[in-house]
């Protein structure tokens, strides 16, 4: 039986900040319009944490079932390391999914009923990133799916349940948002690369191979601060306070643009964790005030 600790490992908390930073980015944009309605930013962002939470036990039990997971130099995998039955995590994920459906629905009764079609696709995505019989993370297709749910779908919708609109600050801070997880996933994968090789999963970084997946965490880390610029040249330059992140972005990316594999790229996917949401505290901020 899996410890309390255990659990919570298997949570992967290091991906907690891609749930946290787009609803700052979202509230701060409906702030910026006069928008915001702190009560909606709350459940979104207890909705937000629970669809990734779970996101990460579902594709611990669908990794785990088809045996991807039972050589991993990555964080704790709970069914791949067999310190709990497939069922147990199954359930876990399903139970976390289902608190995200039931908050979505309290938004979606409070604002826009078609966003019942928002919801329903971001639930088939948790899911069948790696669950069903032809996962679409499997085909190299996460990152696409990362930007979309964790990025654009995230901010903008958490734009729009508060402000009821959403403007160029929401689209700026949705793609530097998207950029930021893309690139999380992207050091993950790339550190999985060998391991996912043999099992037959095929991400984008088995696709793109070693030395371009290192390019693309690279663009992917360069292009929220282009967004800060268009923030500050369109909406205020208080946002150029984003600019605090790039020293993290630099650090994060080390690991990567110096060849570093296995477990030595963890400290890269914390990294760029971390630049996510100090650049997102800080737009967030601007964005508040401007």
């Amino acid at each position: 039986m899996a410890t309390a600790a255990q659990w919570i490992e298997g949570a992967r908390p290091r991906t907690l900040p891609n749930a946290i930073a787009p609803v700052l980015v979202g509230t701060g944009a409906a702030a910026a319009i006069d928008g915001v309605n702190w009560w909606k930013a709350v459940l979104c962002l207890l909705l937000s944490l629970s669809l990734i939470i779970g996101v990460n036990y579902a594709n611990d039990y669908s990794d785990g079932i088809r045996g991807t997971d039972d050589e991993r130099v990555g964080p704790l995998r709970l069914v791949g390391s067999k310190i709990a039955s497939p069922a147990a995590v199954r359930n876990a994920a399903v139970g976390c999914l289902a608190v995200g459906a039931v908050l979505g629905l309290v938004l979606v009764a409070t604002s826009a009923w078609w966003l019942l079609a928002v919801g329903a696709a971001c639930l088939a995505g948790a899911w069948f990133y790696t669950g069903g019989r032809n996962p679409y993370g499997y085909s190299g297709f996460g990152e696409i799916a990362v930007f979309v749910f964790f990025g654009l779908v995230a901010v903008l919708g958490t734009e729009f349940v508060q402000a009821g609109r959403i403007d160029i600050a929401g689209v700026a801070g949705a793609i530097a948002v998207g950029s930021f997880s893309s690139a999380v996933l992207v050091t993950n994968n790339l550190r999985d690369i060998p391991t996912d090789t043999v099992s037959g999963k095929l991400t984008l970084a088995v696709r793109l191979g070693d030395t371009r997946t290192r390019t693309l965490h690279l663009v992917l880390l360069a292009v929220p601060f282009l967004a800060t610029i268009a923030l500050a040249v369109t909406v205020t330059p208080w946002a150029l306070a984003g600019l605090v992140a790039l020293p993290l972005a630099i650090k994060a990316n080390e690991p990567v643009r110096t060849g570093k594999c296995g477990p030595n790229l963890i400290p890269a996917l914390a990294g760029t964790g971390m630049a996510l949401l100090v650049w997102s505290l800080a737009t967030a901020v601007a964005l508040v005030f401007a």
